[in-house]
């Protein structure tokens, strides 16, 4: 087991120390209000550590803290994982951006595509083209959701008992050939719709490199770079140190409420959201992508795949609400952001709900963690806690100014 720690005084990286004291406080209030149960927060600096706080609790009702060492499921900051993953096999010749998807998952070939009406009166039509591997890690595939509500096939995936777009019980193999027989909302490269792509990426990386996920995410990454704690389950002894996940409680606060089964290995291996990491593993992952691909002598990719990953690739340089699939992206915070591959990108500060650096990239997961790095002032930001809330806290945009007040030098 690792733990991150902090290495320097924020005045010695450019950090100014009592609007870091704001931002801690900013965040605690929200555990004052029973709104969170704890969190961690660390803020780096050119790679070293200036600033991490600990608040609150990773089990309330057991009266335990959260300490540097607290495990949290990450969710959806597993897609990049999933992005660099299929970057090593495309470096390795054995994959490629532009391969159909059913070259690797027959499931996938003659994709059809939505044109009207809804339930078993749905009208679809040939795609024009295949889904390709870029467009899985674009969220350009046409693909989708159970839990939106903005589009019929979003209640055909529902219907196919994808509402937490798992069919229960099922493995990654035999869940992605469902997706395969839904049709596509929109034609490959058309449009941006967060979605299912990940999961389909990660049974791509099954299949490519013949190991399950967990096996090549351990091998390929998590081992390389020093992820101690990061995987698809938990021992005993991480088990101690896992956060409970809360929810929004109908009274008021938060309370208890499932999470990932983390506790044995899990059936469904999950590209789009299955991880749980320490603070320390997400550190190392957002330190590889900063020193682009390469850590402490240890290199996954070359400086240009990273590049290529963490730069909009979007047609015609839109940005997510602009391209986004309607109405499910038409909001603020979506305004002045691309999208790479599996992480969002900065392509207009001037634009963006909370100030950012051009070329800030990064992502989140439903139980409000985040990261993102900043390369045009060298700083990387982590926030970790386990809350799942009905509407969103607004935490995230609050901690993007907070940082940005704090960068003095």
């Amino acid at each position: 087991m690792a733990q991150l720690r902090q290495e320097v005084d924020p005045g010695e990286a450019g950090l100014d120390p009592k609007a870091l004291d704001r931002l801690d406080q900013h965040v605690a209030h929200y555990v004052d209000e029973k709104r969170l149960p704890g969190f961690l927060v660390a803020v780096t600096r050119g790679g070293r550590v200036a600033h991490l706080t600990t608040h609150g609790h990773r089990d309330i009702a057991a009266g335990l803290p959260v300490e540097a060492d607290t495990l949290f499921r990450i969710y959806s900051m597993t897609k990049p994982v999933t992005a660099v993953a299929a970057l090593i096999l495309v470096e390795e010749g054995r994959l490629s951006l532009d391969d159909p998807v059913d070259l690797h998952l027959p499931a996938f070939a003659e994709p059809r595509v939505y044109v009207s009406g809804s339930g078993a009166d749905t009208v679809t039509r040939p795609a024009a083209g295949p889904i390709r591997v870029r467009h899985l890690m674009t969220h350009t595939a046409g693909l989708t959701f159970g839990f939106y509500h903005s589009h019929p096939v979003d209640a055909l995936y529902r219907d196919a008992r994808l509402e937490s777009s798992v069919v229960p019980g099922s493995t990654l193999a035999e869940t992605t050939d469902v997706y395969a027989s839904l049709p596509l909302q929109f034609e490959p490269g058309t449009q941006w719709n967060y979605s299912v792509a990940s999961n389909v990426l990660g049974r791509i990386i099954e299949v490519v490199s013949g190991q399950p996920l967990d096996t090549f995410f351990a091998e390929r990454i998590f081992r390389p770079l020093g992820m101690t704690d990061a995987g698809f389950q938990v021992s005993d002894e991480q088990g101690r140190r896992l956060a409970e996940l809360y929810g929004d409680a109908d009274g008021g606060g938060i309370e208890p409420i499932p999470g990932l089964p983390l506790h044995g290995r899990p059936r469904f291996l999950s590209g789009s959201g299955g991880m749980v990491a320490s603070a320390h593993d997400v550190h190392r992952f957002m330190e590889l992508l900063r020193h682009r691909g390469e850590l402490d002598g240890t290199r996954l990719l070359a400086p240009e795949t990273v590049d290529l990953m963490t730069t909009n690739r979007l047609p015609g340089g839109a940005d997510l609400r602009a391209f986004g699939s309607r109405p499910a992206h038409d909001e603020p915070g979506n305004d002045g952001v691309g999208f790479g591959l599996g992480v969002s990108v900065v392509i207009d500060p001037d634009r963006t709900q909370a100030p950012s650096g051009l070329g800030t990239y990064g992502w989140s997961g439903v139980a409000t963690t985040t990261f993102w790095v900043d390369p045009s002032r060298d700083v990387t930001v982590q926030f970790m806690t386990q809350v799942r809330p009905k509407s969103s806290l607004g935490v995230v945009p609050d901690l993007k100014r907070l940082v940005h007040e704090a960068v003095v030098g």
